[in-house]
């Protein structure tokens, strides 16, 4: 019969998450295999702590060992340990969060496989007409690409890869710190786990080499600053014969003198006299497609805003294109002639005497009902 989870690590049914790292952290420091060798029913014990703490630090695993004993978490997978390296497999997040480095296996020449390569980016600047409409653009980039004289692997023409003495394959090194086995990366093969007399001449043994390429980019219409294009397979050659990474562009989007965007809708401003403004007019504004005229309405408004349906930008996502918005502004007229002086001075003088008479209208009537 398995024994009580919370009597082995000799912790309370209410021992909170801390508690229960600290008294697997005791355990697993006392019975550790590495301090008992040989010592069997050190590693059992050693065992049991694991697999407790392994249930009792996982919320619902610990919700269904106390409703339901040992048979509510038989399925989490514990059936024993076949090495002790198994044991740092399953629990070295814990071993990393006390101890400040991994406790793993060392590699084997059957680890020391192929290796994606790098993913790139590219910071492209398109014009705010660019962004409406969408546009094709050719970069140049820099990345690593595969040694064609090499083909990769690093060695001369010829040479020939043998395994590497230091690591025998493994690509790392076992050191021991404390009673725990630490692996670092084979300084003699840089963790390859083979090595070659003669390097290649042309990338001095490192399988790739820096070269230029050129790469097309189609940018769809209505993208913004921030927006990521991905190219996928246009990244860094991949090591050992591994996948390509990707290329990345990040889109810079100019500002535009006259017109300005939130969201799809665009914006702009024009320019009216005050003449245009009390009696109305036809106007010429730009847009993304050229010009269109707009009516403006007499007693038109400083700040009144005018929207043309449909006139901003494609959404990237296919829903509806968003609006132009267009604000007006009123401009006082200059430079007048002498016709022009006089027939503002008369309707002056009309507004004078209409909001004389107003005003006195609105003094009698209070006086008239206070």
């Amino acid at each position: 019969m398995k024994k009580d989870y919370y009597e082995i690590l000799g912790v309370s049914k209410t021992a909170t998450i801390e508690e229960i790292k600290k008294a697997y952290r005791k355990l697993a420091l006392k019975y550790h295999p590495d301090r008992n060798p040989g010592d069997k029913e050190a590693e059992e014990k050693f065992k049991e702590a694991s697999e407790a703490y392994e249930v009792l630090k996982d919320e619902e695993k610990r919700r269904l060992y106390d409703m339901y004993g040992h048979k509510g978490v038989s399925s989490t997978g514990f059936n024993g340990f076949s090495q002790t390296e198994d044991i740092f497999s399953a629990f070295n997040d814990l071993f990393e969060d006390f101890f400040g480095f991994s406790a793993t296996r060392a590699r084997t020449s059957s680890d020391v496989g192929p290796e994606r390569g790098a993913d790139l980016r590219y910071d492209l600047s398109i014009s705010f007409i660019e962004a409406a409409t969408g546009t094709e653009k050719e970069i140049e980039i820099q990345r690593l690409e595969t040694c064609s004289r090499c083909s990769g692997s690093g060695a001369a023409p010829g040479n020939q890869i043998v395994t590497c003495p230091t690591c025998k394959g493994r690509g790392q090194i076992i050191r021991s710190e404390g009673f725990f086995q630490v692996s670092t990366p084979c300084p003699n093969c840089n963790g390859q786990g083979t090595i070659f007399t003669e390097p290649c001449p042309s990338c001095h043994g490192k399988g790739r080499t820096p070269q230029y390429r050129k790469v097309k980019i189609k940018i769809p219409a209505g993208v913004d600053t921030g927006a990521r294009l991905r190219l996928r397979n246009e990244g860094e050659a991949g090591v050992r014969g591994g996948p390509r990474g990707d290329l990345y562009v990040v889109v810079h989007v100019e500002p535009h003198e006259y017109f300005s965007r939130k969201g799809n809708d665009l914006y702009c401003e024009i320019e009216i006299s005050s003449i245009q403004a009390c009696l109305g007019d036809t106007v010429e504004v730009p847009t993304l497609e050229g010009s269109e005229q707009i009516k403006i309405p007499a007693g038109t408004q400083p700040g009144a805003i005018f929207r043309l349906k449909g006139k901003g930008f494609p959404d990237l996502r296919g829903f509806a294109q968003g609006d132009q918005l267009i604000k007006v502004k009123l401009v006082t007229p200059t430079n007048l002639t002498a016709k022009q002086k006089e027939l503002l001075e008369e309707f002056l003088e009309i507004e004078k005497k209409k909001e004389k008479g107003g005003f006195f209208k609105k003094i009698f009537k209070k006086v008239e009902f206070s």
